[in-house]
């Protein structure tokens, strides 16, 4: 597995294990076990996932020690302001079992953010998290909140795939030291994603599947990942990526795709800010 320096030094694993919608407890514990012995180490939840509880238990069952483990949680919308994100870390570190947490995101761009932003810079300097960043933060609030913050984010989590490439706003988050990483790398396989026949021709090329060839497109321009999957065999062959390199045609032929706008999340568009501040309370995937 290789990893990525974020800017305060600390190594975050390129690819990890996401869980986003396994909102069975048994189902995600299990999920995380097999995941674990596959041989992920960075686990990511969220508050708004409601799993961070069987995330926990799964580490701590594990038999591996927990500084092996890089396990990122986030904030949610409703936890936005200094004194709500003190207490939904505290929240999120008693639902883990933890003591400390690797990675801490504020998850929307919505909210009291620049207030959570001064608690997680605080907890961050108290040596309660080892990183601290952004989702979903596109370039605009991205460069204000660097002008602002005492301390940079290391981390953008953002909609990352072939029909959403964003390389100009992946030029500004490298400007800045911001490390990429891609949630839902496959877009829940939206516009045929897994039939594309440029994606497969590539795969058919290289003797891997199309899911390996967007992992490592999204790897090879320095965007970690964190694929989801309940299936163990799924899990495998989304972590069997290391061993070929896309070439410059392969590469080329990829950014032929880009649709150039979100298929899961805009978070300018007024539909979907309705849909993120109603989301705990009617979890609609997208409005797009």
């Amino acid at each position: 597995m290789q990893t990525i320096k974020l800017h305060n030094g600390i190594e975050m694993p390129m690819e990890g294990f996401g869980v986003f919608q396994v909102s069975d407890l048994s189902v995600c514990e299990r999920a995380v076990s097999d995941a674990i012995a596959t041989g992920y180490r960075l686990i990511d939840t969220a508050s708004s996932y409601k799993n961070e509880t069987a995330v926990g238990a799964a580490i701590r069952k594990s038999g591996v020690p927990r500084e092996d483990f890089f396990v990122t949680s986030k904030a949610f919308i409703n936890e936005m302001g200094y004194e709500r994100t003190k207490a939904a870390f505290q929240r999120t570190l008693d639902n883990l079992g933890f003591d400390y947490l690797d990675l801490y995101l504020v998850h929307m761009p919505f909210g009291d953010y620049y207030g959570a932003w001064r608690a997680m810079e605080e907890l961050y300097k108290e040596g309660r998290i080892r990183a601290i960043g952004v989702s979903n933060f596109q370039s605009d609030r991205i460069i204000d909140l660097c002008y602002t913050a005492d301390i940079k984010p290391m981390v953008n989590q953002l909609e990352l795939h072939p029909f959403y490439q964003r390389e100009e706003e992946l030029d500004i988050l490298r400007e800045y030291g911001i490390v990429p990483q891609a949630w839902a790398p496959f877009a829940e396989g939206m516009n045929g994603m897994f039939t594309n026949p440029v994606l497969k021709g590539i795969a058919k090329r290289h003797g891997k599947t199309v899911a390996q060839i967007i992992l490592r497109w999204n790897v090879q321009r320095g965007v970690g990942i964190i694929p989801k999957s309940v299936h163990r065999n799924r899990m495998e062959e989304n972590l069997d990526i290391w061993d070929f390199e896309l070439s410059a045609e392969d590469i080329e032929q990829i950014a032929s795709l880009d649709l150039a706008r979100p298929q899961m999340l805009d978070p300018r568009k007024p539909s979907e800010v309705h849909r993120l501040f109603n989301y705990l309370e009617n979890p609609v995937l997208t409005s797009l």
